[in-house]
């Protein structure tokens, strides 16, 4: 609401012209809010696992049958849950402000779903820097320098041909920017990426397809290093 209150009537017209066509900025800015959400909610995970090393939780559950990678799926499965509903309400009050996600209800279920699975980069990294600091003031001093710059250094605010070069070129490797373009191609329904040129889908596709496959990789990167950071950092504990 303080964005399109703020900034809406200021950038909406250069915004609308540089993304080709004419659009709502609370429209335009819908998918940003709901990936800085999973972004934000996204350090929970190492929070609570913070919390849990430092009441002696967590080594209680290390030493249960239960496998290093059952226990990094459940925490993160108890999180995701918990984003989805704060990204269907972010995406309810998106509407009632005004914003139109052309794509209708199964449009909103697939942003939810691109929010997710966002999510999971920053609960992997999380993670990973709560075992490694299991402090939750050194690791919420290590994340949040982090999580700022890569939110406003992406296509989150403004269309990317309307910033300064250099920002565009650190947008390319931002995982943020493909999260946000891969949500704002599902509420606009057309191909609104411009640091990936992919032409061998149709419309929105040429967006969601390359986006979801970077976020997919970065997943699968940074689930890798929580579970190893799991066993490293509790396995002399254990024994």
């Amino acid at each position: 609401f303080l964005f399109t209150e703020v900034f809406g009537g200021v950038v909406g017209g250069p915004m609308g012209r540089a993304i080709g066509g004419s659009i709502d900025y609370v429209t335009f800015l819908l998918p940003a809010i709901t990936i800085q959400v999973a972004l934000m909610t996204g350090q929970g995970g190492g929070i609570g696992l913070v919390m849990d090393i430092e009441e002696w939780i967590f080594e209680k559950v290390m030493v249960s049958p239960m496998g290093t990678t059952a226990v990094f799926l459940g925490k993160t499965f108890s999180e995701l849950v918990r984003i989805a509903i704060q990204i269907g309400i972010i995406l309810g009050l998106g509407v009632l402000l005004g914003a139109e996600i052309t794509t209708g209800f199964l449009g909103a279920l697939g942003v939810i779903g691109i929010g997710v699975l966002f999510s999971l980069l920053f609960i992997s990294l999380t993670t990973a820097v709560a075992m490694v600091t299991k402090d939750q003031e050194a690791m919420m001093s290590i994340m949040f320098p982090v999580m700022f710059p890569l939110l406003f250094l992406s296509s989150a605010f403004l269309p990317l041909n309307a910033l300064p070069g250099w920002v565009q070129t650190f947008a390319k490797f931002n995982p943020v920017t493909y999260g946000v373009d891969a949500a704002r191609a599902v509420v606009l329904g057309k191909d609104v990426m411009e640091v990936v040129n992919v032409t061998c889908f149709s419309g929105m596709w040429n967006t969601v397809i390359p986006a979801l496959g970077v976020l997919l990789a970065f997943a699968v990167v940074l689930g890798g290093l929580a579970v190893f950071s799991i066993r490293r950092g509790t396995s002399t504990d254990v024994e």
